[in-house]
């Protein structure tokens, strides 16, 4: 499944059809702001204008519609008009504006009901190649903001429709859109006992799962490039058949899989170094759970943390600069968040409220953390900057029967505006994702399974 969805990226075309009528680095949005102004926005449906059509061809179209929407309600950035305050019947006119199209939309129908940006968009269907032609028009100066043809399989219609995503985001903010990244995460399927890693598109679409294992298989990380995953699992093995938490890493192009670290004890919660071949990790064979630099082979260590007193390091998060080290410690008695450089000077707690904080990440442009801390019994997803002030919680949610929910795991979008977390508000830990001012909170996954210690990819060529 995992190479049927890699080959998708491999046959999408883009094909570019019109040229930026604005200037290309002009910001229309700007996302760096301390608020951002929401846009008005006008996403009519998307006019399929085939010769022919029929119910596959109409769910193509629905699903490039829904994906978008969805994309563009997740970014934040927008506000859609209802189509009930259209003064035009988008169906009745093209995608095009008038004069210069033959029955092309008037930009004054638009402009009267306070219209920002308008999107136009047209599919049709040949054989099973899906077309979809789309516009973006800055109606205050009915202006082009871009326009482009996208082509591929008919399956491959949600990646079409992310990627357009991306690209409007990035032509009116000039920053990267994340709507083609993915999340790998330890899922314990419905009525099973195991746990094993799935990687799926962020917003819980086209899963695949890449261990089977039969086990407990926890902790993903991406590697910087996107390209492999290392992951602890508790495997059997030797003639006795002792288990031991080892940890591996599996390789998405090719489906190689190897054994890292069977070191006695613990090796769990990885995190790749921004070089993309060494490793932080905690490991336990000298008896005390340290924090170890590994090399991507496993063949050598270097000890980062030495307790003191017997004291739990774990969870060793890196800072996109390769400069400091966020981690968990027991080292003032409760878990707490620290920071330390990478050769383990300097070390600094960050925390001192609350029973236990765990789970640190850091923003792409590191310059805040995120982490889950308990307090009265359930945990919630706190951000805070990097030096430890600013501190704020964003979440709060009870579950059915009126108790408080615990959410956990937090994990960076790689834009740096949303955080994706697991929480077991339903009764069962599923994904949801909030921006980091805390708003837009939303839930992702909607099953019977549980997921755990989600992961946000890097951006993803």
């Amino acid at each position: 499944m995992f190479n049927l969805i890699s080959k998708v990226s491999a046959i999408l075309v883009f094909v570019f059809v019109s040229s930026l009528s604005l200037a290309q680095n002009k910001i229309y949005i700007d996302v760096g702001a301390a608020k951002v102004k929401k846009s008005l926005v006008a996403l009519p449906p998307f006019q399929y204008y085939g010769s022919q059509k029929n119910s596959e061809h109409l769910r193509a179209g629905q699903t490039l519609f829904n994906v978008v929407s969805n994309d563009l309600s997740v970014s934040s950035l927008f506000t859609f008009i209802s189509q009930d305050a259209y003064l035009e019947d988008t169906t009745k006119v093209g995608l095009r504006p008038a004069p210069g199209a033959p029955n092309g939309f008037d930009f004054q129908s638009w402009k009267s009901i306070g219209t920002e940006f308008l999107i136009r968009g047209g599919y049709k269907v040949i054989g099973d190649k899906l077309n979809l032609e789309i516009y973006v028009y800055y109606v205050p100066q009915a202006k082009l903001v871009f326009g482009k043809t996208y082509e591929g399989p008919i399956f491959a219609a949600r990646k079409m429709a992310h990627s357009f995503a991306n690209d409007l985001v990035e032509k009116l903010t000039n920053k990267p859109g994340m709507f083609t990244t993915q999340m790998v995460v330890s899922r314990r399927n419905d009525g099973s006992h195991f746990k094993e890693i799935y990687v799926m598109d962020w917003d819980g679409q086209n899963e695949r799962k890449i261990t089977d294992h039969r086990t407990i298989a926890t902790s993903p990380a991406w590697s910087p490039d996107g390209k492999k995953i290392a992951y602890s699992a508790l495997l059997q093995r030797g003639r006795n058949q002792t288990r031991n938490w080892d940890l591996l890493t599996y390789e998405l192009p090719t489906g190689k899989r190897w054994l890292v670290s069977t070191r006695k004890g613990n090796n769990t919660g990885a995190a790749f170094l921004p070089d993309g071949n060494n490793l932080l990790l905690t490991m336990t064979f000298k008896g005390n759970p340290d924090i170890f630099r590994l090399t991507g082979d496993g063949e050598n260590y270097t000890q980062i943390t030495f307790g003191p007193y017997n004291a739990l390091n774990m969870e060793p998060a890196i800072s996109a600069d390769n400069s400091s080290i966020a981690f968990s410690s027991t080292r003032s008695g409760r878990p707490m968040i620290y920071t330390m450089n990478t050769d383990g000077s300097t070390m600094k707690r960050l925390t001192f409220a609350g029973v236990y904080n765990s789970s640190p990440a850091w923003s792409p442009d590191g310059k805040m953390i995120a982490f889950a801390g308990q307090d009265k019994g359930h945990f919630d997803i706190f951000v805070m900057k990097k030096d430890g002030t600013g501190l704020s919680r964003l979440t709060s949610a009870r579950r059915t029967n009126g108790s408080w929910a615990n959410n956990e795991d937090p994990s960076f979008s790689p834009d740096g505006r949303h955080i994706m977390f697991s929480s077991d508000r339903t009764g069962k830990y599923q994904i949801y994702i909030v921006n980091v001012d805390g708003t837009n909170e939303r839930r992702i996954t909607f099953d019977k399974n549980e997921y755990f210690r989600p992961k946000w990819s890097p951006f993803l060529q």
